[in-house]
């Protein structure tokens, strides 16, 4: 009687296994999100920048710099929800705007996130810093709905993927102001806090009147945070020497109140929010000589970026001559370049070439394909709706067609733009924004939105839309439709 023929199964089997291999990869991976942090507070995007940022300029020469990233949204919850979901957040019942210390869970609790994907794919998860998007069951577009902080706060953090939180609610100047563990407030805020003026109006820092823990002081939140960060990653090759991490370290500054601890005050050209940045650098670089220290820099992908573009007005870049959002166009919020141009830093040695720049369009709902592709996995067809594979990107791939063939943007005053190649379309008249007018009313013979060439104009100075009536009724159609249908990612 023949024997089986198995030698060729095995031989091909054999032959597969490095294929296999080397289609999947499990680095560690700490994404490191800041909070209203321009492009040009950084050197390596502003060579004129009033702000030192050592740490941050090592990761551009130590990995690729991003100069066309884009978040989601021009304000924090919406990109905190885009990031996490690979899903705009336009598509949930918020819609638009952010939410509050108080409101509902935003992220439904059947809905594939990033950390649960990487946990599905043996990684141990942690979310560090703010939160921004609600806890417990009920509608997050709700403003009557007050989350109870003496009970269990699911969903939450825990539900949406994370094995470890720790962190605030909200914005550091959003009641309440407590610390969260997990599924649990460390200490009711059981004591009440005054409101405090913006340095703007002689203040010494931004917060809203209410309930304050009794050990809370926002001027330590940042330290704080870094130290569980840091705290976090030491823990790991101990607790899980063989299982890869992921850390999503989501700072909270420099958004207000800008209040750098005393080491950093004047180290900037550009007040006490220049001196917050050059402190959440020296936190990034404490978090990069962690993993140095710990000899995991090697297998660790770390990214840097911001969920919007700085806080910075006209009358700021006046008086310190400092551009946080570099020569783009408006400020957070706005509708224009700077709502949600941002920086974006990416480092993985021996993976990612050292020193190099990536043209390629991005959005940070990107992040959850691109994690997929990374292990070798393919999403399901009913998540990240709105993500794409900037895989190649970081690798330094050149591609002959963009990896992403377009992106909506949308500003915190609920405005709509859509860029495709180099034509960006608004929907309406005004920054959507900060920036006043936030809204214009057409004229009879006026243009109805704004439509510009960003391979000419950068700065949004030159409004097309009259004459550019095709492009205007081609990018007006297939943003129609990409709201319509649910999803872009398979046009």
């Amino acid at each position: 009687m023949e024997r089986p023929r198995f030698f060729p199964i095995c031989v091909l089997l054999v032959g597969l296994v490095p294929a296999l291999l080397a289609a999947r990869e499990t680095p560690n991976i700490v994404f490191i999100l800041a909070d209203d942090l321009g492009s040009g507070d950084l050197g390596c995007y502003n060579k004129d920048s009033k702000i030192p940022t050592p740490n941050m300029d090592r990761l551009a020469r130590e990995g690729v710099r991003f100069t066309d990233m884009h978040t989601p949204s021009s304000v924090c919850t919406p990109t905190r929800y885009g990031l996490l979901t690979g899903r705009y957040a336009w598509r949930t019942p918020l819609q638009s705007g952010v939410l509050w210390g108080y409101s509902a869970s935003l992220i439904e609790t059947n809905r594939l996130t990033l950390p649960k994907f990487l946990k599905k794919h043996g990684y141990a998860t942690a979310g560090i810093g703010k939160w921004h998007l609600g806890f417990q069951e009920g509608n997050p577009a709700d403003k009557e709905f007050k989350v109870d902080y003496a009970k269990p706060l699911l969903p939450g953090p825990l539900t949406a993927g994370f094995d470890y939180f720790f962190g605030i609610p909200a914005s550091l100047d959003m009641e309440p102001y407590l610390y969260v563990e997990n599924d649990r407030a460390v200490e009711q805020p059981t004591e009440q806090v005054e409101a405090s003026k913006p340095q703007r109006q002689g203040g010494t820092g931004f917060w809203r009147s209410g309930p304050i823990a009794p050990g809370f002081r926002h001027a330590a939140v940042l330290p704080v945070i870094a130290k569980k960060a840091i705290a976090y990653l030491e823990r790991q090759p101990k607790a899980s020497p063989n299982k890869p991490f992921f850390l999503y370290f989501a700072l909270t500054a420099p958004h207000e109140p800008w209040q750098p601890t005393g080491e950093f005050r004047g180290r900037s050209g550009a007040g006490d929010y220049g001196d917050f940045v050059a402190q959440v650098d020296w936190t990034i670089g404490q978090t990069l000589r962690t993993l140095d220290r710990l000899g995991l820099a090697d297998n660790t992908l770390v990214i840097v970026t911001s969920d919007n573009g700085a806080h910075w007005t006209a009358s700021d870049i006046k008086k310190y001559g400092h551009r946080a959002n570099g020569h783009y166009r408006g400020q957070k919020s706005d509708i224009w370049e700077a709502g949600h141009r941002v920086p974006f830093l990416a480092r993985w040695p021996h993976r990612i070439k050292a020193g190099t720049t990536s043209d390629q369009l991005g959005c940070l709902t990107d992040m959850l394909a691109t994690f997929a592709a990374l292990l070798g996995e393919e999403l399901p067809v009913n998540a990240g709706e709105d993500s794409f594979n900037l895989l190649p990107a970081l690798r330094g791939e050149k591609s002959a067609k963009p990896m992403r063939a377009a992106i909506i943007h949308h500003s915190g005053n609920g405005v709509f733009a859509i860029r495709q190649g180099e034509w960006k379309l608004i929907e309406g008249l005004g920054s959507g924004g900060f920036t006043q007018p936030a809204r214009v009313k057409p004229t009879p013979d006026g243009p109805k939105g704004q439509l510009y060439d960003l391979a000419e104009d950068l700065a949004e100075t030159t409004n097309l839309y009259q004459q550019k009536p095709e492009i205007v009724a081609r990018l007006s159609a297939l943003l129609e439709k990409q709201r319509r249908d649910g999803w872009s990612r398979a046009e």
